[in-house]
């Protein structure tokens, strides 16, 4: 005979009654109401259940519609080199902002220069608008990045018409310029898209990338250490000897020139922030700001190194303009964050692609003169 056991032995639990057919049902539903909100908020942010809103996406087309297919490049600014170098901060902007950055302390900076426009491989060309882009690291691990370009002032108001204006603008297959049927009419019912674009023609063009100026375009908030806020814009001015446009050059003779200037010495820049005035349009970067207005000399960018973007340490990075210190933030600016939204898109995108190798390289110029 067996002795009897220590362990207390656990009931079956009791038997769960069916539900009635009408709590699972609704339950059923319920289950199925989560599922369809979760789908419809996806097809809602993707543009799929409204074919006419303005997402990423609608850009990613408007530039491949604009600029052809190019796998494995930006979507906009695809052709450009890689730089690197660091940012001294002179302290005097301080006052306006408790952004590390700007104190007497030196950042480690990796950039790029670029040309507007999706085609990788584009000759270089003196009208081209040029751009600066950085990434500014001091040594408390926070970070400023910025897109500035050598126009006056932006050519949209906002993302749509900067959108519309890209469609409108796009170029006719038998001319390869903008047709006048199309951009005629948009213009003539956008008239800051115009009144800009006639600024952007009109500035002066230098010899190339390292003699040019930068601009923010964009406005910004900069917060000082009692919380109070000025809303400002800024611009890279350059510390080189400025020199006029050489026409009558072909290839990519912009970036060629870069290279070898960096090799016989660094390039440097001041950084020269703008503070609004009473007025001063904060929300519209078509419209420039009056002359005289209030200049803090922040600092001075130094760079003294291109790689290519095969390899080089820009190559992985967006220079997202909406990437802020403590003590900078947005203002009521709608462009940062729609160039924000299409950079974190064109990333995406390009990551997974294969793609050609760049059209310049250092590599690839000659020591001691451009082509």
């Amino acid at each position: 005979m067996n002795e009897p056991s220590d362990v207390t032995r656990t009931p079956p639990p009791p038997a769960v009654p069916p539900l009635p057919p009408r709590t699972t049902i609704l339950r059923l539903a319920a289950i199925g109401g989560v599922m369809l909100a979760l789908v419809a908020g996806f097809a809602l942010s993707g543009g799929w259940l409204t074919p006419h809103r303005l997402t990423q996406h609608s850009f990613m087309t408007a530039f491949r519609v604009v600029d052809g297919r190019h796998p494995g490049f930006r979507r906009n600014h695809a052709k450009g080199l890689c730089v690197s170098g660091w940012f001294d901060g002179s302290g005097q902007a301080q006052v306006l902002s408790t952004a590390s950055v700007l104190g007497p302390r030196r950042s480690r900076v990796t950039g790029r220069f670029a040309l507007a426009g999706g085609m990788p491989f584009q000759p270089d060309a003196p009208g081209k608008v040029r751009s600066m882009a950085l990434r500014l690291r001091p040594p408390d691990g926070l970070e400023w990045r910025m897109g500035i370009n050598d126009i006056p002032v932006f050519v949209a108001r906002d993302a749509r018409e900067f959108h519309d204006l890209l469609l409108a603008g796009r170029p006719d297959p038998a001319t390869g310029k903008p047709d006048p049927a199309r951009i005629g009419p948009f213009l003539a019912g956008h008239a800051a898209v115009a009144r800009a674009l006639a600024l952007v023609a009109a500035r002066p063009l230098t010899s190339g990338f390292g003699d040019d100026t930068y601009n923010s375009l964009d406005t910004f908030r900069w917060i000082d250490a009692a919380g109070r806020s000025v809303t400002v814009r800024w611009a890279m001015v350059p510390l080189q000897p400025v020199a006029p446009s050489r026409a009558g050059r072909d290839g990519s003779y912009l970036f060629e020139d870069l290279i070898v200037a960096l090799r016989q010495h660094p390039l440097r820049w001041r950084l020269v922030v703008t503070v609004a005035g009473p007025g001063d349009p904060t929300a519209d970067p078509t419209l420039p700001w009056p002359a005289g207005r209030r200049q803090v000399d922040a600092g001075t960018l130094t760079l003294d190194r291109a790689e290519s973007e095969d390899d080089g340490a820009c190559t992985g990075l967006t220079f997202d303009p909406m990437v802020l210190p403590p003590g900078m933030a947005a203002s009521d600016d709608p462009i940062p964050a729609a160039r924000s939204a299409a950079y974190m898109r064109s990333f995406w995108l390009r990551s997974g692609e294969a793609r050609m190798p760049s059209a310049v390289s250092p590599a690839m110029v000659a020591t001691g003169g451009g082509q």
